[in-house]
């Protein structure tokens, strides 16, 4: 196996949630705004063609839970407590700066936070569709993107056109391409590019203000990675069992679940969760007759947990099972997820079906856990196909 050195661009996009901090203050002494948001279903052409700079607020530390704690149950996930904490103690610039929070309607734990977060900061809550089965469901997310477009114009004072619209779908659609190519690295074999570098370079550009510069950033790292490939470079041994990574949002356990399992001689290969493919399959139809509908449309393809019956989820795990040529998944369950908790049996059936190996990590933003999450990783990556 080869180890010649890895683009530099994996470093500047490690670097930019610190980077960020900076660049945040530097926008609002600017007279620049700033909308903080939790979720892939927000949408984020909106909020471009309100001239708004969005960045993401989840938290992904233990740091603030006890803090958080003081108003929220223990028993509740770490995202939406680290999340709370953080705003609870000023202690995040990103949730510090931000002139609106927008949430959304999607597990019972986030939604009845946000309450008391409006009680620190201007939070504003959409009405997410707890399906997509029904033919009111679109209906009512595109009421509810018009009921944002009004709230935005009147708070900050601006028009929201539909050229402006269109434009920024072209623009979140040149970016989803990216994120595209570059998870469709991990289809080599062997991956020119480890899982953790990948989820990292997608998690820094979510602080990067400037999305056209991300892109042209993003095009530079895939090419590189390419060419690095084809020199020779090889940062996954050959023969590393391809793993599908799932379930809850990792970015408070990357190290912890995707480290261990690539440091133990796996090779993740695919994210189908928050911050991996998921959220970037599918594309805005530019051309649509009604760019609001689109852009419905668009999210609602999103297959989280939180939709009842999951349609899309299990629409698509199947053909990334295939595409990837996966060996294996690990799905990750933050602590008090009910929706993807429940739904892992599902999930199981499905990938046992397909004649893979299934397993399944509760775990929380602690380190507690890191010995029995070790050993469990290292038997599951010596299992053989269930075909």
């Amino acid at each position: 196996m080869s180890n010649i050195d890895l683009p530099s661009k994996f470093e500047e996009f490690a670097d930019a949630r610190r980077q960020g901090f900076l660049k945040v203050k530097e926008i609002k002494d600017k007279g620049g705004k700033i909308a903080g948001v939790f979720c892939t279903f927000t949408p984020s052409e909106i909020l471009d063609a309100a001239g708004l700079f969005s960045v993401g607020l989840c938290g992904m530390s233990e740091e603030t839970i006890i803090d958080a704690e003081a108003d929220l149950p223990k028993n509740l996930c770490p995202l939406i407590k680290s999340s709370y904490g953080f705003a609870l103690t000023d202690k995040c610039p990103y949730t510090y700066f931000s002139d609106i929070i927008i949430g959304e309607t999607t597990c019972d734990g986030k939604k009845k936070m946000y309450e008391l977060l409006g009680e620190i900061k201007d939070t504003y809550i959409m009405q997410l569709p707890q399906g997509v089965d029904r033919e009111y469901a679109h209906k009512m997310w595109e009421s509810e993107l018009y009921r944002l477009i009004k709230t935005l114009e009147e708070k900050f004072q601006v028009k929201i056109t539909e050229e402006k619209l269109r434009k920024a779908a072209a623009l979140r659609n040149k970016q989803r391409n990216l994120y595209n190519e570059l998870f469709e690295l991990g289809k080599l074999d062997p991956p020119p590019i480890k899982g953790f570098d990948i989820y990292k370079v997608i998690e820094g550009s979510g602080f990067s203000f400037d999305v056209e510069g991300n892109c042209m950033r993003l095009r530079e790292l895939i090419d590189n990675t390419k060419k690095a490939y084809e020199a020779g470079n090889r940062p996954v041994a050959a023969g590393a069992k391809r793993i599908l990574v799932t379930g809850c949002p990792i970015g408070g356990v990357l190290d912890k679940v995707v480290n261990t399992i690539e440091s133990n001689g796996g090779a993740v290969v695919c994210f189908e969760n928050c911050g991996g493919v998921k959220p970037v399959r599918h594309l805005v139809d530019e051309n649509a007759e009604s760019i609001i509908s689109a852009i419905a449309d668009r999210y609602l393809k999103i297959g989280c947990s939180v939709m009842s019956p999951n349609i899309r989820r299990m629409e698509m795990l199947p053909e990334l099972l295939k595409e990837f040529k996966i060996d294996g998944v690990i799905e990750t369950v933050l602590q008090a997820c009910h929706p993807y908790s429940v739904e892992t049996r599902t999930i199981k059936k499905l990938v046992n079906d397909a004649g893979l190996p299934y397993m399944s990590i509760e775990t929380d933003y602690s380190k507690s856990d890191l010995g029995q999450i070790k050993t469990r990783i290292s038997a599951f990556l010596e299992m053989e196909p269930v075909r």
